[in-house]
């Protein structure tokens, strides 16, 4: 289902927040950004999944495939339409929103086409010069546009890709603090398989198993004025296990492990009379093995670059999911991520309803670490399904 409410973790809003400032600063050739911008990508756009622990990969039943897994359309045959407004990080009251709009058909024979667009506003900023001047205000914004085919190639297994359009604008061109050009584009695109199981017996009831993996955001890199970066570029791969006790009762276990696919190389650019170190991305097809190692992503307190370990680059989602005769279900996940990385540790849990052709879902996010923005969190969902 689609999110009517959304929060993202404080070391993506920090890091877009960098971006932002960083372009409106007379220093942009020093800027760090953090390993990759565009984060907007990694928004998990599905209050179902979000229940379950950020857990979507192998479930992938509902438009939302897009997101989690393309390959999960080929096994869809209605036609769905969802649209998506979130107040993003209210607490923070920055005046910042997200808007996602989603929809699918099928054709037989041919396959299941899909479309979203996807808007995250970053509000305004106020530029000042080295003197203190007001340079006057300057809006943000970064937007996504996609279209997505996927085809079962046999009863049990099915492909699918995404393509996508994305523009990032952080900024105006401003001579006064040597910006040329605040804005950003470049071209994506994803692939994933999903395989399902026929259904066997289990202590006297009907189970399946389903396995899948997506690799998200291979494309261009994006260049603000002087600063190139990559896209976050990411592989994930999990399952979901499903066990039908009745006609009315069933229970799905769903594991996602994510991998960040970006790797950065240090080099040294002039500077004046000087020269200065900064990060720069490997293409696309480059990190989809360079990036299996140690990876700067970022700038320490010193002012050196760090680095994560293989194991730190994972994140781990884990989730429950309950249905009572398909109408009514109660999830419940844990999502972790290394404090190196993010920090990001909660529980979740969650509810939906369906009843003819509306689907409503709702979760709970119960953070695990002190002082967290994504403290009780509330997500609402609206999915709308057509025979």
């Amino acid at each position: 289902m689609n999110d009517v409410h959304f929060s993202l973790p404080r070391w993506i809003f920090a890091l877009i927040g960098a971006a932002a400032l960083s372009l409106a600063v007379a220093t942009p050739a020093q800027a760090q950004l953090g390993e990759a911008t565009a984060l907007f990508l990694r928004i998990e756009p599905d209050s179902r999944s979000a229940g379950m622990g950020n857990a979507g990969v192998a479930v992938a039943d509902d438009a939302n495939a897009m997101f989690w897994n393309p390959a999960g359309l080929g096994f869809q045959r209605n036609t769905q339409v969802g649209v998506t407004h979130a107040n993003w990080l209210p607490e923070f009251d920055a005046g910042l929103f997200y808007e996602y709009l989603v929809g699918t058909y099928h054709v037989e024979g041919v396959g299941t086409f899909g479309g979203n667009v996807t808007f995250l506003n970053l509000g305004t900023t106020e530029r000042r010069g080295g003197d203190g001047q007001n340079l006057g205000e300057t809006s943000s914004y970064e937007l996504a546009m996609g279209v997505s085919y996927a085809r079962q190639v046999s009863d049990r297994l099915s492909f699918g890709t995404n393509l996508r359009y994305i523009y990032s604008k952080l900024t105006d061109p401003t001579s006064q603090l040597g910006i040329d050009d605040g804005s950003a584009s470049t071209v994506a695109f994803d692939l994933g398989g999903l395989y399902r199981s026929d259904a066997f017996s289990l202590g006297g009831a009907d189970a399946t198993l389903s396995t899948g993996l997506n690799i998200a955001n291979m494309g261009g890199t994006m260049k603000y004025d002087v600063q190139e970066q990559a896209l976050p570029m990411n592989m994930r791969v999990g399952y979901a296990f499903t066990i039908d006790f009745d006609e009315y009762n069933s229970l799905t276990f769903a594991n996602d492990f994510n991998k960040s696919l970006v790797n950065n190389e240090l080099e040294e650019v002039p500077q004046g009379d000087t020269t200065t170190t900064r990060l720069s991305p490997d293409p696309f097809y480059e990190s989809l093995f360079s990036s299996w190692g140690t990876n700067r992503g970022r700038r320490g307190p010193d002012g050196n670059f760090e680095s994560l370990s293989l194991i730190e680059q994972f994140t781990l989602g884990t989730g429950l999911e309950y249905w009572y005769s398909d109408l009514f279900a109660l999830r419940t996940g844990y999502f972790y991520e290394h404090p190196d990385n993010g920090g990001r540790e909660f529980l979740n849990f969650g509810a939906g309803l369906r009843y003819n052709i509306v689907g409503v879902d709702i979760s709970y996010i119960y953070t695990l670490e002190r002082d967290s923005p994504l403290a009780n969190t509330l997500r609402f969902s609206l999915l709308f399904e057509f025979q």
